[in-house]
């Protein structure tokens, strides 16, 4: 195995399995309900919040069919050999550029009741703000979109596009749950200003 697919795919699991092992892991609501196994759901978090999301997502759904959506890049690749890792299936490529064949597989993943789990203001950005693909999917299929937002008592948040949060180990972490049952949209105008208008709901101004 070559040297960056040996780090991809074992040493960052490893390595992220470790620290989201340490970590004093609170959700919020208490009691709060995921949709029964067998109904497909979107599981979001912003891209910043990938270190403990993904991982999170596993816990959550435990034994249900994941699929993970990753880009084509660079980035992507390195990712997707991580998220293999971690057993999720992988569909690469975006809900919203040119990604006809990506909606389907998503689609049909939702459909067969699986969770589709992605960052909706990723691959790029801009930060917190969910991409037309994501609430489009979410309102054709009529499956509810659960979203995490993730608050760190401590780490390290990098100077990257998507401020990177790096939790220190064994630091409290509390994840807050929402529930968003996407409407059906009557024109391209209404998607989009919902999407837009989306973040607010969810505390991300």
């Amino acid at each position: 195995m070559a040297l960056p697919a040996l780090i991809s795919a074992r040493i960052l699991p490893a390595a992220l399995r470790l620290l989201f092992a340490s970590l004093r892991l609170s959700v919020e609501p208490r009691g709060f309900s995921l949709p029964e196994p067998g109904y497909g759901c979107l599981f979001a978090f912003w891209h910043g919040d990938m270190a403990v999301g993904w991982l999170l997502s596993r816990r959550l759904f435990g034994q249900r069919p994941n699929t993970a959506v990753v880009s084509r890049s660079k980035d992507g690749a390195i990712l997707s050999d991580t998220l293999g890792a971690f057993g999720f299936r992988l569909i690469r490529g975006s809900s919203s550029k040119g990604g006809g064949e990506v909606r389907a597989a998503m689609t049909k993943a939702l459909l067969e009741g699986g969770v589709v789990t992605l960052t909706p203001d990723g691959p790029r950005g801009p930060a917190g703000q969910f991409k037309y693909g994501t609430v489009r999917i979410a309102s054709e299929t009529g499956r509810p979109l659960i979203f995490a937002t993730v608050r760190f008592s401590g780490g390290r948040r990098l100077n990257s596009w998507d401020r990177f949060m790096i939790p220190r180990p064994f630091s409290n972490v509390t994840v807050v749950l929402q529930h968003i049952d996407v409407p059906r949209f009557g024109s391209e105008e209404e998607l989009r200003h919902y999407s837009e208008q989306l973040p607010l709901r969810l505390g991300h101004a």
